[in-house]
């Protein structure tokens, strides 16, 4: 017989504007130690398609390591991690994919945001202790990480998805504001 749970609200009288403070649950492992040079957006950088990614790991605190268990079964992650280094940010912003006019923040992937968390699918080559080894890193040597979750193709995979103001662009255009 199910025990019956009284209703509760959880929302009612709750700060909406509360802070909050994470702890990074271990740490990026990167071949990328300056901004400029890193890949932006790996799985469409030229760099990166056809496995010539260069690998790198998340290391996790030893405490966390039990966590890993059948992650090794996915081919992919999300990693949620910090901008630690980024400083400020604005609310129009120009993109590398069309820097003749300016776009709401919110409508794209600039790393400079009011709360700088980031989010990469990785691909995971081996895990083992309290490592995952993956290729397709677009993030900066010694990034805090906040947590990782399995890609779940069913799940996270919309490939019908509309694009906004990216309609149409060419995945793997030069960027703008890379040198040639």
């Amino acid at each position: 017989m199910r025990r019956s749970i009284p209703e509760q609200d959880h929302t009612t009288g709750r700060d909406e504007r509360a802070s909050f403070t994470f702890a990074p649950i271990g740490v990026v492992r990167s071949p990328y130690t300056e901004r400029f040079g890193t890949p932006r957006q790996p799985t469409i950088t030229t760099q990166v398609k056809e496995d010539r990614a260069l690998p790198g790991r998340i290391e996790l605190w030893p405490e966390f390591a039990a966590g890993l268990a059948e992650l090794a079964e996915f081919e992919r992650i999300w990693c949620l991690f910090v901008f630690h280094l980024n400083q400020g940010y604005g609310l129009k912003v120009r993109s590398p994919r069309d820097p003749s006019r300016a776009v709401g923040l919110f409508s794209t992937r600039a790393p400079h945001r009011p709360c700088p968390i980031g989010l990469s699918c990785l691909r995971v080559t081996a895990v083992e202790a309290n490592q995952i080894h993956v290729l397709g890193l677009d993030i900066l040597d010694g990034t805090p990480v906040l947590d990782i979750k399995p890609y779940v193709p069913y799940a996270d995979a919309f490939p019908e998805a509309r694009a906004g103001w990216l309609e149409g662009r060419v995945q793997d255009e030069p960027d703008a504001f890379r040198p040639r």
